[in-house]
């Protein structure tokens, strides 16, 4: 099966959207693996001229297109044949390349964890030069940021009954989960609810605390090369976000409540040790409270996150 490319223009991308009436730019078998161009940054976000920063044509030509925006610039959705409700699709993420040599970090006043709380009437706008060669961000007073990027936004699209959604929020299908372990490498495991999944992703980010406490991360474009496996209903046991690195299983949880969100990702982490090790759920959570880590993944999205970590070794038998 040769490998597919997706660019990122007017034609393949749309502004923050997750709908099941969203036509596919692009439709895969199982197994296929796609590399995804995405762009981030509107005009207010550019480098400006001189600054030895470049922007690619590309990209301006997405932003001049005049497309509805709403939320994150997304480049889908890729639909895969035969993908139905109750089916679990697979996102196998192998590669991930820096897209630009600049990223910007956003301060505003209405938003954030401390939203009001600092001294700024206005928008506090910091674009950052990146290193591509070396993988590092050089911050406005100096400090030196080693990168890590991963796509904030990777979704699927809603059930039909659900309408049109905005990519503000992450849901069961996915969205703006904002979880800086899907790198390179990691593998994210999402319930299909339309015919086909319909996959968008964006949101690129070269690096994030976990919190994304002021809601921006460095944001910068990011392309992606992504093999989609589809799991028929019933094979796989996922109903919720769910994703694996080389070490660890990692479960999610979202609600508006970071109380809430951590008894979500807490549920998932117990179901997914008890199905594992042949245990109760009782002994998985004894088994959670002294073996897995929970962590917030962003607290700005609306509907905050929380993950939970299991390192793979722990769960061995003796």
């Amino acid at each position: 099966m040769s490998d597919l490319f997706l660019p990122a223009t007017p034609s393949t991308v749309h502004w923050g959207r997750f709908w099941s009436d969203l036509p596919p730019v692009l439709e895969v078998e199982p197994g296929a693996r796609v590399t995804i161009e995405t762009f981030s940054g509107r005009e207010m976000h550019l480098p400006p001229e001189g600054s030895g920063m470049t922007v690619s044509d590309a990209h301006r030509e997405v932003l001049a297109a005049d497309l509805p925006r709403v939320a994150h610039l997304l480049t889908g959705p890729v639909a895969v044949r035969g993908a139905m409700p109750g089916d679990v699709l697979e996102i196998a993420i192998e590669k991930i390349d820096l897209g630009a040599d600049w990223g910007y970090n956003a301060l505003r006043p209405s938003a954030g964890t401390l939203m009001g709380e600092m001294p700024v009437s206005a928008m506090n706008l910091d674009i950052i030069p990146i290193d591509r060669a070396a993988k590092t961000a050089r911050l406005p007073w100096g400090a030196v940021l080693p990168l890590a990027p991963f796509f904030g936004v990777m979704g699927l699209a809603p059930a039909p009954e659900w309408g049109e959604l905005t990519s503000v929020q992450p849901r069961v299908f996915g969205g703006n989960i904002d979880l800086k372990l899907l790198t390179e490498g990691a593998t994210l495991f999402l319930p299909v609810q339309a015919e086909g999944g319909l996959f968008s992703c964006g949101d690129g980010h070269g690096c994030q605390g976990d919190g994304e406490v002021c809601i921006t991360a460095l944001e910068t474009s990011l392309t992606g090369t992504f093999r989609f496996n589809l799991h028929k209903k019933g094979a796989l046991e996922v109903d919720y976000p769910m994703a694996e690195t080389a070490d660890e299983f990692v479960t999610m949880g979202f609600h508006e409540s970071l109380d809430q969100a951590l008894r979500i990702a807490l549920r998932q982490m117990i179901a997914l040790i008890s199905r594992h090790c042949g245990i109760t759920p009782g002994e998985a959570y004894q088994f959670c409270s002294m073996a897995v880590d929970f962590a917030v993944t962003q607290s700005v999205n609306g509907e905050k996150g929380i993950h939970g970590r299991v390192k793979k070794s722990l769960l061995q038998r003796g």
